[in-house]
This record gives structure tokens, sequence and C-alpha cells, in this order.
């Protein structure tokens, strides 16, 4: 398995992760009933930590089908370089930071690492039109 692979192994996991996190703390704040139910009813907002977790996860999942697609098209194309093995890095070690800062309510500086992220997959897309 390539490198690049792994890593987007590994970024599936940390998604699936942050989806059980959003799940259990939803679950936790509206109870059981809640949670086997339809979920037809509006339910109040999430408390502030519940709140960011979800949304953190939501965001994840804006970004992450790039990242799989970015990943995917270029081992199909059979290029593995220093855009692929850096960007791939630099998206889920972003991700990573993201979540942590997100979660934990640090404003501006977790931007940034939304960045790194997002300039991790445009370099991982870009790659097969660089190859070496």
């Amino acid at each position: 398995m390539s490198f690049e692979l792994m890593v987007l192994t590994a970024a599936s996991l940390w998604g699936f992760l942050q989806l059980v996190a959003a799940a259990q703390v939803a679950n936790a704040q509206y109870g059981l009933k809640w949670a086997a139910s339809s979920r037809d009813v509006e339910m109040p907002p999430l408390k502030p930590i519940p709140g960011r977790i979800n949304r953190n996860f939501r965001n994840y999942m804006e970004t992450f089908p790039f990242f799989a697609a970015a990943v995917l098209t270029a081992q199909a194309a059979g290029v593995h370089n220093e855009l692929t093995y850096w960007g791939s890095i630099a998206y889920i070690g972003g991700r990573i930071a993201y979540t942590a800062l997100y979660v934990s309510g640090i404003p501006l500086i977790r931007s940034l690492f939304w960045n790194i992220a997002a300039f991790g997959m445009l370099a991982v897309l870009a790659a097969p039109f660089f190859p070496r």
C-alpha cells in the first residue's frame, strides 16, 4: 500500500472517530429515547462542547471527499512524489490540529490549521499535473 493510501486510511479512521464522538455527545445531551427515534422533533441546539464536536465533524465531511478523490486520482495516475507525500501529511496533521483547536474553542489559529489541511489537499490534487 502506498504512503498516500495509508494516510487516506488514517483520515477515514479519523473521520469515523469524529462521527462516533458527535453521535455520542448528542445522545448524551438528548437521551436514548431521542437517539432511538426518527428525530422528527426539533431539538434545542447542542451545548457548546457537543455543538463544537458536531460542527467540527460536519466541517471535516466537507473536505474529506475532496482529499479522498485527490489521493485516489494520484494513485490511479501512479503519481507518488513530494506533493502527494507532504500534501497528505499536511491534510491529516492540519485536520487533527484543527479538531483539537475547534473543540477547545480556540479561534483564529484553528483557521491556520484548516488552511494547512486545505493546501495539503490541493498539493495532492495538483500532483498528477506535475509528475516526476
